[in-house]
């Protein structure tokens, strides 16, 4: 017989929270299609020996998934977000991965990860209200 339980809705889980679901889902997955491999991944943009912007994401199962992309304002249209690019997308083909994705609700971005061989694989209307997510991949070769 299940055990009684409760549900409690919260904005503030505590990391202990947070990390029981997170294990849980892994040992599940990992059970089911392997382990994940999964590593964290970051490009630092530096100025000066600042980081002013940059790349953060992970590496997974043959994937790059790039989380957060940020070029400071005075550096866009340089071809920095470009670079990024490369530079992740190289250190992911070298941990072995076949393939990257993003996503984005910027249409400048969204032209910005296109002209990098990104193609839409789906969107999401109104998220956020007035826009659309578009959601990127692309295929690594090395």
């Amino acid at each position: 017989m299940t055990a009684p339980f409760t549900l409690e809705v919260t904005a503030t889980p505590s990391p202990d929270d947070i990390a029981v679901l997170g294990d849980g889902l892994g040992a599940y997955n990992a059970a089911d299609v392997g382990p994940s491999g999964r590593e964290g991944i970051a490009v630092l943009l530096r100025q000066q020996d600042t980081v002013t912007g940059g790349i953060a994401g992970f590496t997974a199962w043959g994937w790059l998934y790039v989380q957060w992309l940020f070029v400071p304002e005075p550096l866009r249209g340089q071809g920095v977000a470009a670079r990024l690019l490369a530079s992740a997308e190289n250190e992911a083909m070298e941990r072995g991965c076949h393939g990257a994705w993003i996503d984005t609700f910027n249409p400048t971005a969204l032209r910005a990860y296109q002209k990098q061989g990104f193609v839409v694989f789906g969107a999401l209307d109104d998220f956020p209200k007035g826009r659309t997510r578009w959601f990127l991949q692309k295929r690594l070769v090395g």
